[in-house]
């Protein structure tokens, strides 16, 4: 083994793995239990005062433990909520501090897989934190560093996310191709082109072989938020109507807390005694009461993750068949919401034009025609959704279609990567 251990860490918006090397081979570590991915969602329990990660936390929150869950913390980075505290139960954190009792979880397992402390890491990194905001991006970049070296890595490096999985997928080609890597994760997408061949494998710069990077704020979270603000939050309220607060004037009734309660990590935002005054006065003035009411139990029994969760699943769902449910029965008796991936496409349809320009602008870069291009490589949950893989491969007819790990590939990568820079 290397006298300087190293590391890749990939922390995803919905799951993150860590890769690191063992008897002379770099590879994914387990990171609970057997599992190499963690899902990226930490769950305080209010009796006992213990946290929990991954599957064991959305088990506590399934559970109905006491307490409060936290998940795709990765979409805060850049944000206005970087930076901003939160009080649970009787302690107070920033949000950067829940990120890292997170790393600090993948950093044992690293050491663990490893043997020995390892404080050498490549970090994965959208190609865009944050969209068409230079500063903020460069802000979410260093908040990530901040975070990775308050938990112990002393040397830290970042690679591109679409290029880790470029790295990943060399390892398996037998001819020089041009590839197409498509990284579609829970919080952004990214397109890279990259020239890969047998003998890349061995070059330590890999500058002349990247044609091409290019990336947009969408993903499988984004995708969540849509389709729930399309099938589910009209039935707790939203595009209705209520009566102005003088005279009888009809107004829309403001959408800013079916957004919040549609938006993994601000669903907590809403659990306050200022929300819960301004839920009764919308209230007042509705004109569909009956749905505001249920709106105003989801928020007082705090199951606006419940949503989430069932909207989710009905998404991962309509991957693999036509319609599905959304079971919201947790919250409500015989609460069941069909969808169908017509309603899912016509929810994501302005983001697929998005995902469709970005691509555009990649082959534009590297010069390429898409017959060009030899091999598809796709990675990240969200490029299982059949909308989201049409788009990838509609410009690349001659391509063969790669399915990597979808949630593994990029951890690999970077560890692979991590090798070349510290190994």
């Amino acid at each position: 083994m290397s006298s300087r251990p190293f590391c890749g860490v990939d922390f995803g918006t919905s799951n993150s793995t860590v890769a690191c090397q063992v008897q002379h081979r770099v590879e994914l570590a387990p990171v609970e239990g057997e599992s190499k991915t963690l899902p990226s969602s930490v769950f305080f329990d209010f009796s006992d005062g213990s946290v929990s990660f991954g599957r064991a936390a959305l088990a506590c929150y399934a559970d109905g433990v006491e307490g409060r869950l936290m998940r795709s913390l990765k979409s805060v980075l850049g944000g206005s909520l970087m930076d901003e505290t939160t009080r649970i139960k009787s302690r107070v954190y920033t949000y950067k501090e829940i990120i890292g009792l997170i790393f600090a979880r993948l950093k044992a397992s690293i050491d663990r897989a490893a043997g020995s402390d390892v404080a050498r890491a490549v970090l994965g990194r959208p190609v865009h934190f944050v969209d068409d905001n230079p500063a903020a991006d460069r802000a979410a970049r260093d908040a990530l560093e901040e975070i990775a070296r308050a938990q112990g890595f002393t040397d830290v490096e970042f690679q591109y996310e679409p290029i880790a999985a470029a790295l990943a997928y060399e390892q398996t080609v037998e001819r020089e191709q041009y590839a197409l890597i498509a990284d579609i994760g829970g919080g952004t997408s990214d397109f890279s082109i990259v020239r890969v061949s047998p003998e890349g494998r061995a070059r330590a710069d890999r500058g002349n072989d990247v044609l091409a990077n290019k990336g947009v704020h969408i993903g499988g979270t984004d995708i969540d938020r849509l389709l729930s603000l399309r099938a589910v939050m009209p039935l707790l309220g939203l595009n209705s109507e209520r009566r102005g607060d003088f005279g009888a004037k009809i107004l829309p009734v403001a959408n800013g807390f079916f957004v919040d309660l549609a938006t993994w990590h601000r669903i907590n935002l809403l659990y306050t005694p200022k929300v819960a005054r301004e839920l009764l006065s919308m209230l007042r003035h509705s004109l569909s009461p009956e749905l505001i009411e249920r709106l105003i139990a989801v928020v007082e029994s705090r199951r606006g993750h419940s949503i989430a969760l069932g909207v989710e699943a009905a998404k991962i769902a309509l991957s693999a068949q036509t319609c599905a449910t959304i079971d919201l029965t947790d919250v409500e008796r015989d609460f069941i919401i069909e969808v169908n991936r017509d309603s899912l496409q016509a929810a994501i349809a302005d983001r697929l034009g998005a995902l469709t320009r970005t691509l555009e602008q990649a082959l534009a870069e590297a010069g390429l025609d898409g017959e060009r291009i030899d091999a598809v490589f796709l990675t990240g949950g969200s490029t299982a959704i059949p909308a989201v893989r049409a788009v990838v491969t509609a410009r690349t007819p001659r391509a063969a279609i790669v399915e990597g790990d979808l949630f593994g590939a990029v951890g690999l990568g970077l560890g692979l990567d991590a090798r070349r820079k510290f190994g």
